[in-house]
């Protein structure tokens, strides 16, 4: 297979300067006010996005390295396959997550329930159209015995330290 390159179209500003301690989903990150500086040369694809209440935001996690196939999520303490968590170290460290557009005031974007590390680089964004994703029989896998108010207080821990490709 070959090379896929990536440029960032621009960084996530926010509140979380450290890892350990840092909402692990938008959930746990409602209120948090952060923003969206997008290269200059972006700037007008932003438009006609300030009608729209969430965006998703794609993203490097640049602080992450190395993965490993089995890991112990922050929601769990039996190991589980990576691919069935979403535990940020991974073989293409892309981050997702959907945050309220608040503003959009020239190449800025102010966003809440940021759950994202300061300084993130950003791949791309979508806007978020609940119609598109019609799914009338969702199942959760493991996470089906989690409570729902767990999510929303877990706070991110040191476990995805260092790890092995």
């Amino acid at each position: 297979m070959s090379l896929i390159e990536y440029s960032p179209i621009g960084t996530i500003r926010s509140p979380h300067t450290e890892l350990s301690g840092m909402p692990i989903q938008p959930t746990a990150a409602e209120g948090i006010e952060g923003s969206v500086v997008m290269l200059p040369e972006y700037q007008d694809g932003l438009r006609d996005l300030d009608g729209f209440s969430h965006i998703i935001l794609l993203y490097h996690l640049h602080k992450s390295q190395g993965y490993s196939l089995t890991v112990t999520p922050f929601l769990d303490t039996e190991e589980r396959g990576l691919f069935a968590t979403r535990a940020p170290k991974r073989p293409n460290p892309i981050g997702l997550s959907v945050v309220r557009l608040v503003s959009a005031n020239e190449n800025i974007l102010h966003i809440k329930d940021v759950d994202i590390l300061d300084g993130t680089p950003l791949l791309d964004i979508k806007p978020y159209v609940p119609a598109m994703r019609p799914h009338k029989h969702i199942r959760t896998g493991w996470l089906e015995s989690v409570d729902a108010k767990r999510i929303q207080r877990q706070k991110s821990d040191n476990r995805f330290g260092k790890m092995k490709k």
